[in-house]
């Protein structure tokens, strides 16, 4: 298991800190990455705290967590809310574990987020991505290409894809398992383009880098043999929107966010892209639904009877 900087602050409500987190690793079964955020935002937390001389739990008061949300002032609002979730779910656990006989958190609430639309590529934008991954000779061109035809054929989160294993991917079935948020399955269909690279990338490219290695069952592999990185395949993304000379800005992400919209535009069911996004709810798959006021304006103009005087 990975090493971590203890909890700060002091020492009583710091243990009750460190049970929180166990709580929500091993019984909400939240993952790593997860846990890790709640564990800076409750760095800072309690280090606000001490610096009021708060000693015990019991003595925290509700002024004292709205001073800390004063304190956040200036960061993007997301980060404020996530850091204000991470204190508001900590003061519940340990009101609902008897610790104390008040939640001093439980009037204090987060910034409201208002709803952004996610940007999506253009279809030729994102056959440009690909084709500029995958130009080149060697075996990196191979896996990028592989590993792009992956994420916009998947809407993988970046964490899902570079978890696959060799075992994860079905080319016979055309089919792929994923594992999302808090180690969720999910069993999602390849298209051809991607069973067609993955294929490639297996036979000509994945062998060679796995000689440089000690041996991994992870599918895709940097050139010293051992799983890509989350770094790396961002990497790999932003080099081949460079080649291909994309205005737009394109992440991880943005391949998840064009996966989902280009479905729906198609003609998809909210409810089928909820599935194969790993979304827990509908609400989440929702914002895609959102279209411009220049495409509804377009679509009735071309559809409704009466559009045209």
């Amino acid at each position: 298991m990975a090493s971590h900087t203890p909890l700060p602050g002091p020492k009583p409500i710091a243990r009750l800190g460190e049970q929180f987190l166990a709580h929500l690793a091993v019984e909400r079964s939240l993952s790593h990455n997860t846990v890790s955020s709640y564990r800076r935002d409750l760095t800072k937390y309690f280090s606000h705290l001490r610096a009021r001389e708060v000693m015990q739990i019991s003595d925290v008061r509700p002024e004292d967590v709205a001073s800390f949300a004063e304190c956040l002032e200036g960061m993007a609002r997301a980060s404020v809310a996530r850091s204000m979730a991470a204190v508001r779910s900590f003061h519940a656990f340990v009101f609902e574990e008897g610790r104390t006989g008040a939640n001093p958190a439980a009037d204090v609430r987060p910034p409201k987020i208002p709803s952004r639309l996610p940007k999506a590529m253009d279809i030729d934008d994102v056959a440009a991505l690909i084709a500029a991954g995958g130009a080149g000779e060697g075996p990196a061109p191979l896996r990028d290409r592989a590993l792009l035809e992956v994420l916009y054929g998947t809407g993988a989160r970046i964490s899902e894809a570079v978890g696959l294993s060799v075992d994860d991917v079905d080319l016979a079935g055309a089919s792929a398992r994923l594992f999302g948020k808090g180690r969720k399955e999910r069993v999602v269909p390849l298209g051809g383009y991607a069973v067609e690279a993955i294929d490639a990338y297996l036979v000509r490219a994945r062998p060679s880098l796995a000689s440089s290695g000690p041996g991994t069952p992870s599918l895709f592999l940097n050139t010293r043999g051992r799983p890509l990185s989350r770094q790396s395949a961002w990497a790999i993304i932003q080099n081949a929107a460079e080649r291909a000379k994309l205005s737009v800005h394109v992440s991880p992400h943005t391949l998840r966010h064009s996966f989902a919209t280009h479905l729906l535009q198609g003609g998809a069911d909210i409810r089928v892209v909820q599935e194969l996004l790993g979304h827990s709810s509908l609400s989440t798959t929702q914002i895609y639904t959102m279209v411009s006021r220049d495409t509804v304006r377009e679509v009735y103009s071309l559809a409704h009877p009466r559009a045209l005087s």
